[in-house]
């Protein structure tokens, strides 16, 4: 997450504006249970074969499940129709680092825990290669910074392949504006300072719909492994090719990830649609946009062959928001607005070998003349929730399980019978212990499996 995007493109009021109506959210009711460990017994799983995930943005629990009023279609059709995960947890500030641990299982390198922006103020990202000195525990990647990781490091998608799962990566945007990312497994040239998509791109005669495609929220363009090979162009694609795929069993992937553009995903904008506080095309943004995005692909999912078969939709966040406070000097006017995220983390979550000296962290720059010092307090992403819809999921399930981005990714390779990679390994020596969605008795109860079949 980038804060000061919102705050680039739609002037400060609007960052505050938004500032203030999360900071109005009321706690939610549960309380939080970061460290809890597993207590669960493993029991006869449904067969799901068709996973979809939906990734959305920046949003705290509280707030998307509690106070909003923004997202009716998520909070009260969706959350009864389904399973609600109240103590799932990102993984890292500020957001790319969130994609990469759910597809790899890698840890940031000093450079993805900062999105590969090494200045916040110039709105253009890194899109170097990892500069990678060696290999900890878990198969870490010990590095001193890049973005782009070697060949060597696999992905999820690189064991579905080998197994003979399909998959897809479906943009929202990608490709709008062809100077900026092709229309398939859209990325920058590798190279220090290339990366432009940090912010939208507003509507213009050249690109009539504008440009909100962000590569950092394109976990699949940060590894050799997947950018290198021809796969890439036919399986990271555009958002429109979803409805086509999803006419029949046979064109469905069985991994699909869907990332919404930076307004769909609830990134830029406050939600309100007042003035100054919109996307770059003029949408209101928030979770108001998130819903409607929602309402307009999940009843199509939902009606699809593979979902009504054996499928399963997961809508989280890649890490929760920040609290923001704007100070202005008595004597000389000088604004200074301080963004600070806890950081918090669930599940022993280990920070990896590259951020000494990263997180806690902060940063410090200036965006129209406003100060702007950014601050991680942990190595968490904070809580944000999920929501899983499947036909094997019993409606108005709710689990206080804790789970973060790499308990997913070992849910996922569970589900698929794949080894586990990076963190999504456990070490119950070491007290780093992880849940998993099919031993969540409270997910996938017998009755309801029951009811899928017949």
């Amino acid at each position: 997450m980038l804060a000061w995007l919102a705050l680039a493109a739609a002037g400060w009021q609007g960052m505050i504006a938004a500032a203030a109506q999360a900071q109005a959210s009321a706690a939610a009711p549960e309380a939080a249970a970061p460290h809890t460990r597993r207590q669960l017994r493993p029991h006869p799983a449904p067969r799901i074969r068709h996973v979809f995930i939906i990734m959305l943005e920046n949003k705290n629990f509280a707030d998307t499940f509690g106070s909003s009023t923004q997202d009716p279609y998520l909070q009260h059709t969706l959350v009864p129709q389904g399973a609600l995960l109240r103590q799932y947890y990102g993984t890292g500030h500020v957001s790319l680092d969130n994609y990469i641990a759910l597809i790899s299982g890698q840890a940031p390198t000093p450079d993805t825990a900062w999105d590969c922006v090494p200045d916040f103020g110039t709105g253009i990202g890194d899109f170097d290669d990892v500069r990678q000195s060696g290999t900890a525990a878990f198969g870490q990647v010990i590095a001193s910074g890049g973005c782009v990781y070697p060949a060597g490091v696999h992905t999820l998608v690189d064991q579905l392949q080998e197994r003979g799962f399909s998959w897809k990566g479906y943009m929202e945007d990608m490709g709008n504006d062809s100077a900026r990312e092709r229309a398939a497994c859209g990325h920058p040239p590798i190279g220090v300072g290339t990366d432009r998509t940090v912010g939208a791109e507003p509507p213009s005669a050249a690109v009539p719909a504008g440009d909100a495609y962000a590569v950092r929220h394109d976990p699949f363009m940060y590894f050799h492994s997947i950018i290198d090979t021809p796969r890439c162009r036919s399986s990271v694609v555009r958002l429109e090719a979803l409805a086509a795929d999803l006419e029949s069993i046979g064109t469905t992937p069985n991994f699909a990830f869907i990332t919404p553009n930076l307004c769909n995903d609830g990134h830029d904008g406050a939600g309100t649609g007042a003035r100054g506080t919109t996307c770059a095309n003029g949408q209101p943004g928030g979770l108001a946009s998130a819903d409607s995005f929602l309402r307009k692909w999940v009843p199509r999912i939902l009606a699809s062959p593979a979902y009504r078969r054996d499928g399963l939709i997961i809508i989280t966040f890649d890490e929760s928001n920040s609290s923001q406070h704007l100070d202005t000097d008595p004597h000389t006017g000088a604004r200074t607005l301080t963004i600070s995220f806890p950081g918090e983390s669930c599940c022993h979550q280990q920070p990896g070998p590259n951020l000494e000296g990263v997180r806690p962290g902060s940063r410090h720059f200036s965006v129209h003349g406003l100060a702007v010092n950014y601050q991680v307090l942990g190595y968490g992403g904070d809580r944000i929730g999920a929501v899983l819809l499947s036909p094997f999921i019993r409606p108005g399930t709710v689990s206080d399980t804790p789970y973060n981005h790499y308990a997913l990714l070992r849910s996922l390779e569970d589900i698929f019978g794949l080894p586990y990679l990076g963190y999504a390994a456990e070490a119950p020596q070491q007290g780093y212990v992880l849940n998993t969605l099919l031993q969540d008795r409270a997910l996938f109860a017998p009755t309801a499996r029951r009811a899928a079949v017949h």
